[in-house]
């Protein structure tokens, strides 16, 4: 078994709203080894991205961490302080977001940027701060870096815009990289390049990444393990061939099925039944219930996690494939 890098066990993030409380991340644990990669996938408000966010600590009011551990090699992260937690962030944990422009200064150049950055964690000179920053430009594959350095955000394309915010990211050699979405907003070939980009550079390092998502097919090239989230919970996850050749939870199930490319040419495309749930009202019981045709009267109580084998986890009362084992 790979060494532990990061632990979360039992993690409920809620957001305090006119309405009532928000549980839009409830009592979710997963570990991601060293030089892991760890797919999180799930439909939009599923939690995958407050889940990101929990962990890097950028978590604002009316949002809290109600509950719950997040240990980063050993260090237990909830309730650190705003002084620490900067001082992981950029460091030893990154993120890169769905909108590169989140992560990029518009009215500063991406040069000053990052060299802000590295002085921000290491005691290095400017001169060689410039030199690590057009580096590493060179490396996510932008030409004539030293002229780039000195160009403004505006200046480049999305996919450009996101090469710098990768190379932000890897700046300083991170143990843990979280990319939230990184590719969705770009166009299929500048996806494949990036992802590719990524992959390289992790495996290369040695970094461990989790990679946010609702798109199954970048997942099953790029991730060593799967979870798929629903209403705020993982209902299921194990190693991504397991998952994804042999689904148990019927969400996960249904996700493989919705996929444009496993449906036969001319028949009507396979989808799941109605709409994701509203979290602030979230049934009794199994939260995938009201869309499930494996319905039965004791998912009206919450099935708790079981193993299907020792690496191969789901929360569900009646399984693909037989019981598991709680």
């Amino acid at each position: 078994m790979t060494e532990a890098l990061l632990e979360i066990s039992n993690l409920r993030t809620e957001f305090q709203t006119k309405a009532g409380i928000l549980p839009a991340v409830n009592d979710v644990s997963f570990t991601i080894g060293k030089g892991r990669v760890l797919g999180l996938v799930g439909e939009s408000g599923s939690g995958k991205s407050v889940t990101g966010f929990s962990i890097i600590g950028l978590i604002d009011k009316p949002g809290r961490i109600a509950g719950g551990s997040i240990r980063f090699k050993g260090e237990e992260l909830v309730g650190k302080t705003e002084r620490r937690m900067r001082s992981l962030r950029g460091d030893r944990i990154s993120m890169i977001f769905q909108d590169p422009m989140m992560t990029l200064n518009p009215v500063l150049k991406i040069g000053t940027q990052m060299i802000e950055c590295m002085l921000a964690h290491r005691q290095i000179s400017k001169q060689d701060a410039r030199e690590r920053a057009r580096e590493m430009l060179a490396l996510v594959g932008i030409s004539s870096p030293d002229e780039r350095l000195d160009s403004y955000p505006h200046q480049f394309s999305g996919g450009m815009r996101q090469r710098v915010a990768i190379a932000t990211a890897l700046l300083l050699e991170p143990d843990l990289v979280i990319a939230d979405e990184p590719t969705t907003a770009l166009d299929v070939t500048i996806q494949a390049q990036i992802l590719a980009l990524v992959q390289k550079l992790v495996a290369a390092r040695g970094t461990s990444l989790l990679w946010i998502t609702h798109d199954l097919s970048v997942i099953s090239g790029l991730a060593d393990d799967l979870a798929v989230m629903y209403g705020g919970r993982i209902v299921e996850q194990g190693p991504v061939g397991d998952v994804l050749s042999t689904p148990r939870h019927p969400y996960t199930v249904g996700l493989l099925g919705s996929i444009p490319s496993r449906n036969e040419p001319g028949r009507k495309l396979r989808q799941i039944p109605g709409s994701p749930p509203n979290v602030l009202n979230l049934p009794q019981g199994c939260p995938f219930q009201q869309r499930c045709d494996r319905r039965r009267d004791d998912c009206q109580t919450m099935p708790p996690p079981a193993a299907i084998d020792p690496l191969h986890m789901v929360r569900c009362h009646h399984p693909f494939g037989g019981p598991a084992h709680a």
